[in-house]
């Protein structure tokens, strides 16, 4: 019987910082798992090389879900992002293998394709409309059906989320974490905000009509009530979804915001257990599910929380971010191209090179990816070249109030 017999770490950083677990079996057969957690790379490192790997070796390679629950039941402390980074990479990684063994993508072994491609959406941002305008058409002529749409505000500098003003043509290339000791500060106001973003959508209706889908993301910026008035206001432009409106840490307090408004929400991707979860779906007080495979314990685990959404008509909006690797994309396309309650995934096009280390096989046609039909992920780790990108400390910013300078959300 085939046994893992070797367990590498790899962390490199073409672009962005990646955390690689790369899985051989007495076979010799490999898996690829993403463990990237943004500005907190190492920990799962070392989670991974400490208390991890030593655990694989000699397990079954095809007991997925047995390992899985070996290494979240097996420790006392449970959950948490860095624990279930390490798990997922475990988990996708022995995905990976299953498919190359029996000579199938891992959208097969998931069930088969229930669709032809996942609808993607694209990043759209500026400082102004003529900006905005120019980033919202760049992406349309790149192929995207859907855009989220995240604009600066007046009397406020650098804005999370807004990328430096695109001319027409150019590429979304953002990339908001800062290589540097400690985080870069931002400044926040939101009532400015809050007057500011209505009249935007309003612009970008006109303009662009109201067949394009438009998504808008809230960075967890607002309280509550705040974010039931946004939601409110934002109606009349007919969202997509409106996310990540305020923390998601008190479930209860969707609550509020489902109350008020009819437009409709998605939040997780800081979420990494169904635990985070369960009060939204069971009250039905989100549409759509934003995690992402890398940050919640892999397939296995994702995908029972979207079968558990599907029974109160949940989607699933995966997170989609160029701090996901390409591993972790890959994952997240076999996963949607397999589930029944897709909605729609995130898309952010990595650099020329991070996809020069990361070799991938998934395809972006008429605004639909599709994951390929490779056996396993499709994806394969050049570790040479990945070995000429050191690993450099980067941080995402804080966010202050620009009225007192007090920590905020974002």
């Amino acid at each position: 019987m085939s046994v893992i017999e070797h367990a590498e770490v790899f962390f490199t950083s073409p672009g962005r910082n990646f955390v690689t677990l790369k899985i051989t079996t007495s076979d010799g057969v490999t898996g690829l798992g993403d463990a990237t957690l943004n500005g907190r790379e190492l920990s799962v490192v070392a989670y991974l090389q400490e208390h991890i790997v030593p655990l694989l070796i000699g397990r079954d390679p095809q007991a997925i879900e047995d390992t899985w629950q070996y290494l979240y039941r097996g420790a006392y402390w449970r959950r948490g992002p860095v624990t279930m980074a390490a798990i997922a990479a475990v988990d996708v990684a022995l995905w990976d293998i299953l498919g190359k063994v029996t000579g199938q993508p891992v959208y097969q072994l998931l069930g088969g394709a229930s669709r032809t491609g996942a609808l993607a959406y694209g990043h759209a941002s500026g400082s102004d409309l003529p900006s905005l305008f120019a980033s919202i058409q760049n992406h349309l002529d790149q192929g995207f059906k859907a855009i989220r749409v995240q604009t600066g505000v007046p009397g406020l500098g650098q804005v999370y989320g807004v990328a430096t003003n695109q001319k027409p043509g150019e590429r979304y290339d953002y990339e908001p974490a800062k290589r540097t000791s400690v985080p870069t500060e931002e400044q926040w106001d939101s009532r400015a905000y809050l007057r500011h973003i209505p009249t935007i959508f309003a612009a970008v209706r006109e303009e662009f009509g109201y067949d394009l889908p438009l998504l808008h993301d809230g960075h967890h910026r607002l309280t509550p009530n705040e974010a039931a008035i946004l939601g409110k206001s934002l109606e009349p432009y007919d969202l997509f979804w409106l996310e990540d409106c305020t923390p998601g840490e008190n479930q209860e307090a969707l609550r509020r915001v489902r109350a008020q408004t009819t437009t409709p929400l998605a939040i997780g991707e800081v979420f990494n257990t169904v635990f985070d979860y369960q009060t939204l779906i069971t009250e039905q007080l989100i549409d759509y599910v934003r995690s992402a495979v890398t940050h919640t314990g892999g397939i296995s685990a994702l995908k029972k929380i979207i079968d558990f959404a599907a029974i109160y008509q949940i989607k699933s909006g995966f997170h989609g971010p160029t701090d996901i690797s390409p591993v972790g994309q890959a994952a997240a396309l076999h996963l949607d191209l397999a589930i029944h309650n897709f909605g729609i995934q995130e898309y952010m096009k990595h650099s020329e090179d991070t996809l020069s280390v990361f070799q991938t096989s998934y395809t972006f046609e008429n605004g639909l990816l599709h994951p390929g039909n490779n056996p396993g992920l499709g994806v394969e780790y050049d570790e040479a070249l990945a070995a000429t990108f050191d690993y450099t400390p980067a941080y995402l910013p804080v966010n202050r109030l620009q009225r007192d300078g007090t920590m905020h959300d974002w």
